[in-house]
């Protein structure tokens, strides 16, 4: 079910110009975003441009992961949460460009309802530049919050923004990754009564090297395998029906190559499901002869099973090492999709075998993290370096270093061993 909040009331709305101010006690180390020290509220928030100088944050949140309380004699029960954005040249910056709070009161007849809340608060900065938004949700019952970052580019992601996917109940979709098959409608205000060329694209299944091995990534920007056209009608939406497979890129102005993508992924994306979702991330942690046989294997989940049974030396360790390894498959499809499914990514690969860090800087350029103390010199470090395509934001390659060859066989060797290692 769902308990549908927006419009939030703008006047509840307190709004900052520009000053500074320090970030969230977090500081500029961004681990919780990936799962080091994790709240267990769930945030998904977006933008919309609807039009010039315009723009709106949509959020949703389950009201599961909040504490609802009652007066003392039962119900009704409430909840309560202020949702905060805040604005900044980049990540890790503290000079706060602007900023906007609202607070929502939940009402429930059961502590334990399970609904989503989706609301909306206007976003005022309007800005040529690069920025980051940071979004908050803070559960004030418990005292506990949520963030999530998003990178604002005027350049290529704010044509992006001027998409919004709608449910079939015409509320916001939060994620831009659906399966095959699905029906939508799309809201693109801004360009009501145009014809978008819509090219296809298919899926990226190559998978990353290992940290220590130069190789090049997917190349993107080819030919697309098809190309069509749909039109957006005078209410600024139009229907569309994903297909099989691949990515879709929307584009109003041909003469560019930015434009809006929609990701077809399984239809268990980002959860792992089958035994055919197993096989494949394997692959990270077996030799080329073992990869073979789970491959060619008639029964793959018997032979997966087989692997972890070998690997960790009986069934309980081996259920223990699979969850742990496919939560963080899943894991980093959450965290790092893009183009492709996240867990087929630079970002992926490391989370999967390394764990989340210790510490994670971001910057402009990328992200860094750090397995260890900073100021150790034998912590591990990987860098990763954005990548400008026209079809993803959130594409970053690993700078591949063969100092990094011993701890990735040995953390690959733990795996193999049935050994989990920690985050």
């Amino acid at each position: 079910m769902i308990r549908q909040i927006l419009p939030l009331v703008s006047a509840a709305a307190l709004l900052a110009g520009c000053g500074s101010q320090a970030p969230v006690a977090t500081g500029d180390n961004f681990a919780y975003l990936y799962g080091k020290g994790a709240t267990d509220v769930r945030l998904d928030a977006r933008v919309y441009q609807p039009a010039d100088g315009q723009a709106v944050i949509y959020f949703k949140l389950r009201t599961a992961d909040l504490l609802y309380k009652g007066s003392g004699g039962g119900g009704p029960y409430y909840a309560r949460v202020q949702m905060r954005y805040e604005a900044f040249p980049e990540p890790g910056s503290r000079q706060l460009l602007d900023s906007a709070s609202t607070s929502i009161r939940d009402q429930a007849l059961t502590p334990t309802e399970d609904k989503e809340l989706i609301g909306s608060m206007p976003l005022k900065l309007t800005r040529d530049e690069p920025f980051i938004l940071r979004i908050t949700a803070h559960d004030l019952n418990r005292d506990v919050q949520s963030t999530v970052l998003l990178r604002m580019d005027r350049a290529k992601a704010s044509v992006a923004r001027d998409f919004l996917p709608l449910r079939p109940d015409n509320l916001p979709l939060f994620d831009d990754h659906v399966a095959p098959g699905t029906r939508i409608n799309v809201q693109a205000e801004r360009h009501a009564q145009t014809v978008l060329t819509v090219d296809h694209f298919a899926a990226v299944e190559q998978l990353p090297a290992p940290v220590f091995t130069q190789a090049q990534p997917p190349a993107l920007g080819g030919p697309p395998d098809s190309s069509f056209s749909v039109m957006v009608g005078a209410d600024g939406t139009f229907p569309f029906t994903a297909g099989n497979s691949g990515f879709y890129h929307f584009r109003a102005d041909t003469a560019s190559a930015n434009g809006f993508t929609l990701y077809v992924h399984g239809p268990g994306y980002p959860t792992i499901q089958t035994a055919e979702d197993m096989v494949v991330p394997l692959r990270y942690i077996t030799s080329n002869k073992e990869w073979e046989e789970i491959a060619a294997a008639p029964d793959p989940r018997k032979q997966v099973e087989r692997f972890w049974t070998d690997a960790a030396g009986s069934r309980d360790r081996a259920r223990e090492a699979i969850a742990a390894y496919y939560g963080r498959v899943e894991s980093a499809n959450r965290h790092f999709t893009s183009y492709t499914e996240g867990w087929r990514t630079d970002r992926g690969l490391v989370h999967i075998i390394f764990g989340t860090p210790t510490t994670i800087r971001k910057s402009a350029e990328g992200e860094s993290w750090t397995y260890g103390d900073e100021s150790n010199l034998m912590s591990l470090v990987f860098t990763f370096v954005r990548r400008e395509e026209p079809f993803s934001n959130n594409d970053l390659m690993l700078r591949r270093d063969p100092q990094l060859k011993s701890a990735w066989y040995r953390n690959v060797e733990s795996w193999r061993n049935g050994r989990i290692l920690p985050y």
